[in-house]
């Protein structure tokens, strides 16, 4: 369309094309605002309070939030990163200096955060008013020239103008239309839920904001390795490890306690999925407040307790081991955990005896086994062992010891899965490969000289390993991306319309209608629903006198409306 006709449409709509949206008129001024640091400051608060820039800000978000997914963040997992920065030593220094591996606590995220929280309200707040001001005002009566508008039509009948224009209000109420009568015409609008679901959308999106940023301040969250028959109590210092936002006390933390009574993991045995997991659930019992429950934590069916979730996260195998010194006293009884490397299970970790043994000269030392374990075994002949199945098909372990100082009281972070071997001699045994031995259930590993021996127990427990979070914004963000979907939907698939009808008595005394409608867009249904208005209303006022041979245009009425700078109908919001 040409500037040309579009200034002529203008001219003709008036009123009648203008607040068909709440969407803020641009500035197309060029150059900055003359107004020295005032004006400067007002130009930046309109730029940054656009829906332009406001979207913008949100893709700037999105793309921010990237590295956090593929960089190990240091709120997330530690010992990850640590990883990373030795394997990526050259990349280390300059992901340090972008906070890349603290991406949601960095200065630019938060900066970006913040503006576009800034933005959104800003934006939303002025558009509110104006819709709310829409609201309480009436359709704009009829333009000048009806034959200009997009979707029209006009036909002669014999029935009484005043009697056409109460037909006409009655029939568009009837499909609740807001009509009334503005001179010798009815004026209608409908489609105001395509604002509101607009509105509400942006609402949504602050909502959600709100409630990323409370959940972060205020959440905790925090993870326990069970092994079956143990308990948890839900206190800080039964985690093996624990996080939580700045703004969380540890009082805060739901009392609540639970044994895990019993872990079952099930496989598919044969066929493309065999190892596939068809089992993954734990019983347990929990207690809070005295009262004892039993329920079943499956993957993504979590354990509510108040305002904490159970996950059940990860399972893996315990065998128990009997480790006896050179007189035969038990020093060490138990399960002990190792942690899977593979889908089959292949499991791995440490077997450490700190207190009570001593060797054959009764000096006191301590003893350490790296365990090497495979639930159903395989590799014999091949100089290897590896499982060929997660479950306790033919379990084997291979253990290799070791004795001397283990360095757990040097007051440095021990890993309690792997063995600090710095200041420990290794024993050489004479079965096995001479310093490793391979052990089924119920065979026992005599140490040399006189050290002791070991015994792989007949039981063997699973453990499972849990998350206990508490995630006070998640019901809030919830809230907001249903009412972001609904209100989006709203904006996509309601159209704002406005419907005129005017009635008034040709120079031969005979009346003429006139129908038209306008729409923020344009829409192939606006003519479609112009049609079905115009045949419920020649039910009442049907074209039966035909036009005049002379006329060369429709018979209009009255000049009433004075023409002001319309929004043109293509207009959408910015």
């Amino acid at each position: 369309m040409s500037k040309t006709d579009t200034s002529e449409q203008q001219e003709a709509l008036g009123d009648a094309g203008a607040q068909l949206s709440t969407a803020p008129q641009e500035d197309t001024a060029i150059g900055g605002p003359a107004l020295g640091v005032i004006g400067w400051v007002r130009w930046f608060w309109r730029q940054l309070t656009s829906m332009r820039v406001a979207l913008i800000l949100l893709f700037m978000l999105s793309l921010g939030a990237v590295p956090g997914s593929l960089i190990p963040q240091n709120s997330a997992d530690e010992l990850k990163v640590r990883a990373f920065k030795d394997a990526h030593e050259t990349l280390t220094p300059l992901y340090e200096k972008l906070q890349f591996f603290d991406v949601y606590s960095s200065v630019w995220f938060s900066a970006i955060y913040i503006l576009l929280f800034v933005s959104l309200i800003g934006c939303i707040v002025p558009r509110s008013w104006q819709f709310v001001g829409q609201l309480r005002s009436r359709p704009p009566g009829a333009p000048r020239r009806l034959d200009r508008l997009p979707a029209h039509t006009t036909w002669r009948t014999e029935a009484e103008p005043e009697q056409v224009r109460a037909a006409a209000l009655a029939v568009l109420k009837g499909r609740r239309f807001r009509a009334h009568p503005v001179g010798n015409a009815v004026a209608a609008e409908k489609g105001y839920l395509r604002e509101a679901g607009n509105l509400a959308f942006h609402v949504a999106l602050i909502v959600m904001l709100v409630a990323f940023a409370w959940g972060q301040l205020f959440k905790s969250e925090g993870g326990k390795l069970i092994v079956e028959g143990d308990g948890f109590s839900n206190t800080l210092t039964q985690y093996d490890d624990f996080k939580s936002g700045s703004q969380f006390g540890t009082d805060e933390l739901t009392p609540f306690s639970f044994t895990l009574d019993s872990f079952t993991g099930t496989y598919q045995k044969d066929g493309p999925q065999r190892g596939t997991p068809r089992t993954f659930e734990a019983a347990v019992r929990y207690s809070q407040g005295g009262a004892d429950k039993k329920a079943v934590i499956r993957v993504n069916e979590p354990l509510e307790v108040g305002d904490s979730k159970v996950y059940l996260i990860a399972h893996g195998y315990a065998p128990v081991v009997t480790v006896k010194d050179g007189r035969g006293k038990t020093v060490f009884h138990g399960a002990v955990p190792l942690l899977p490397i593979d889908n089959n299970i292949t499991s791995t970790g440490a077997i450490k005896v700190m207190d009570g043994y001593r060797d054959k000269n009764g000096k006191k030392e301590q003893l350490g086994f790296k365990a090497f374990f495979v639930p159903t075994f395989a590799g014999e002949g091949k100089g290897t062992m590896f499982s060929q199945f997660p479950a306790l098909g033919f379990p084997v372990m291979a253990l290799t010891g070791f004795h001397g100082d283990l360095r757990v009281n040097s007051g440095l972070p021990q890993n309690v899965y792997q063995l600090d071997t710095t200041k420990m001699k290794q024993f050489k045994i004479e079965e096995g490969t001479g310093v490793a031995q391979r052990m089924l259930p119920g065979e026992t590993m005599t140490l040399p000289d006189g050290a002791g021996s070991i015994t792989f127990e007949k039981d063997i427990k699973e453990w499972a390993s849990f998350q206990i979070s508490q995630q006070p914004g998640n019901g809030l963000a919830l809230t907001g991306a249903i009412a972001a979907i609904a209100g989006l939907t709203g904006s996509l698939f309601i159209q704002r319309r406005r419907v005129w009808v005017r009635a008034v008595r040709g120079e031969d005394g005979v009346t003429v209608v006139e129908m038209a409608g306008l729409g923020r867009s344009e829409s192939a249904k606006l003519p479609e629903e112009l049609g079905d208005l115009a045949l419920a209303l020649t039910a009442e006022a049907p074209p039966t006198a035909p036009a005049p041979e002379s006329a060369e245009e429709p018979a209009h009425g009255p000049a009433e409306e004075p023409a002001e700078d319309p929004v043109p109908s293509g207009e959408a919001d910015k």
